[in-house]
């Protein structure tokens, strides 16, 4: 995905390339809440995401405003990652989706196992 970064044609398309992706949503997801989490931490919050993929999400998020990253200058360095204000209305405006999401994953995964000939697998209750 290319980084566009404007001109936007209207807040829908702003939106979408902040947090277009697969990891982004994650990774807002992950530090939900307040929550204020080391590199290691956040990368087992966000399964399936490599390291390299996990650093360039989060300089972008960075760049972008929506996620704080604290430097600790101390043997061994530590770093930490929260949300901003921003990134936390970004949040608050994806929790809809999120919900659409859980209520709407079995029938998703049931239509995509009849297109694929695949298994359909049962969906974990949240």
């Amino acid at each position: 995905m290319a980084n566009r970064k404007g001109p936007y044609l209207c807040g829908l398309d702003a939106a979408v390339d902040v947090v277009g992706g697969k990891w982004k949503p994650l990774i807002l997801w992950a530090l939900y809440a307040g929550r204020t989490l080391r590199f290691g931490e956040l990368r087992r919050h966000v399964p399936g995401v490599s390291e390299k993929m996990l650093i360039q999400q989060l300089r972008e998020m960075e760049a972008d405003g929506i996620v704080h990253r604290e430097v600790y200058r101390e043997v061994p360095p530590k770093v930490e990652y929260s949300l901003t204000e921003l990134g936390q209305s970004l949040n608050a405006a994806l929790e809809p989706l999120g919900i659409w999401g859980d209520q709407h994953m079995q029938r998703l995964v049931e239509r995509h196992a009849e297109k694929t000939g695949a298994t359909p697998v049962p969906v974990a209750a949240n």
